[in-house]
């Protein structure tokens, strides 16, 4: 009896440390799977800001372990992810790779921790946004100091083209994007419309006079934009039920910038047709610019196109993908401030 009573207790003595080293293997996998992870924030928010530091301000850790973090993950993948020196931090070609691969994962792994946790107003994490060159710098850039007053926790990373990007590709969370939709696996949400206005300096007009009709363009010094689909053509009706007018303009500027060419038109070198959100009401106001066929609507397709937000539908899941979204389309209106 004492025999079997021993026996049994040595079994569940066995037992129990079979299950403690079951433990300890479980609560060391854990550790390592949250080490991993957190090796792969830290790395993705460094390849962001282009900083140690800025991403050991971000989580509130010292410089030293985001360093030691990364320093961990190169050596684990056997590869160099970014080039360091004293004035900047950038990613290698093999880092610019590996980003590519794990960035859709983390940012799903956010998602989830964000719906799981239901903290409306913690919104906090990197967005990325792609806006075109001239939009992005005159109405999205100077928006981000706001947007940091409502969300100090969050980081914005603007990219600046005129490129059209494939956003899942690129990983971006909000494309802002000029032009009719295409059918895709993005969500677009409308920004706003957008007004052309046709212009020309005084001292332009005081020498070579005011076209009277969108034809007499013909005759004129029109500083047209030219991108990858060549130079544009300039749309006219006179009122909605009216014929279209296109036409082929000519002169002695063309550029693929659309600010370089607002500026030659100031200076009087000709003229130039372009949305209102180009430029300042400052140069109407003072008659540096004068608004030209203020009878006509025109554009530089046959229908005007309208400003998008466009995101993939995994980005959209995310609280701060969406916060972002609605404040830049309460920020910018309906219709837009510029106008």
């Amino acid at each position: 009896m004492v025999g079997s009573c021993s026996e049994r207790n040595n079994q569940c003595k066995r037992q129990f440390i079979v299950a403690v080293k079951a433990m300890n293997y479980r609560f060391f996998l854990f550790l390592e799977l949250a080490m991993h992870l957190k090796a792969h924030r830290y790395f993705a928010m460094v390849a962001a800001t282009g900083s140690f530091a800025a991403t050991a301000r971000h989580f509130q850790v010292p410089a030293s372990s985001v360093s030691r973090f990364v320093a961990a993950l190169e050596q684990e993948v056997g590869q160099q992810l970014f080039y360091r020196n004293t004035r900047a931090v950038r990613l290698t070609d093999a880092g610019e790779r590996y980003l590519r691969h794990i960035r859709e994962v983390i940012d799903l792994l956010d998602s989830a921790t964000e719906d799981v946790a239901g903290k409306g107003n913690d919104i906090r994490g990197l967005v990325r946004i792609n806006a075109p060159v001239a939009l992005g710098r005159l109405h999205i850039a100077p928006l981000v100091k706001d947007l940091h007053s409502l969300y100090p926790d969050l980081v914005v990373e603007l990219t600046l083209t005129d490129l059209f990007i494939d956003p899942v590709q690129e990983g971006t969370d909000i494309t802002v994007r000029v032009g009719h939709l295409e059918d895709s696996n993005l969500i677009g949400r409308k920004l706003c419309d957008q007004r052309y206005v046709l212009c020309a300096s005084a001292d332009y007009l005081a020498r070579r006079g005011v076209p009277a009709t969108p034809d007499a363009l013909k005759s004129h010094s029109c500083l047209a934009y030219k991108g990858v689909g060549g130079p544009q053509r300039w749309h006219f009706r006179q009122h909605p039920d009216a014929p279209l007018q296109v036409i082929d303009v000519n002169g002695p500027f063309r550029s693929n910038n659309a600010e370089a060419l607002v500026e030659a038109a100031m200076s009087g070198l000709g003229i130039v047709f372009f949305p209102t959100w180009l430029f300042s009401k400052d140069s109407f106001r003072a008659g540096a610019l004068v608004e030209l066929l203020p009878g006509w609507t025109g554009s530089i397709e046959a229908n005007p196109s309208p400003i998008h937000l466009l995101s993939p539908e995994n980005r959209l899941r995310s609280r701060k993908v969406r916060a972002v979204t609605d404040f830049l389309i309460r920020a910018i209106g309906s219709p837009p401030y510029w106008d």
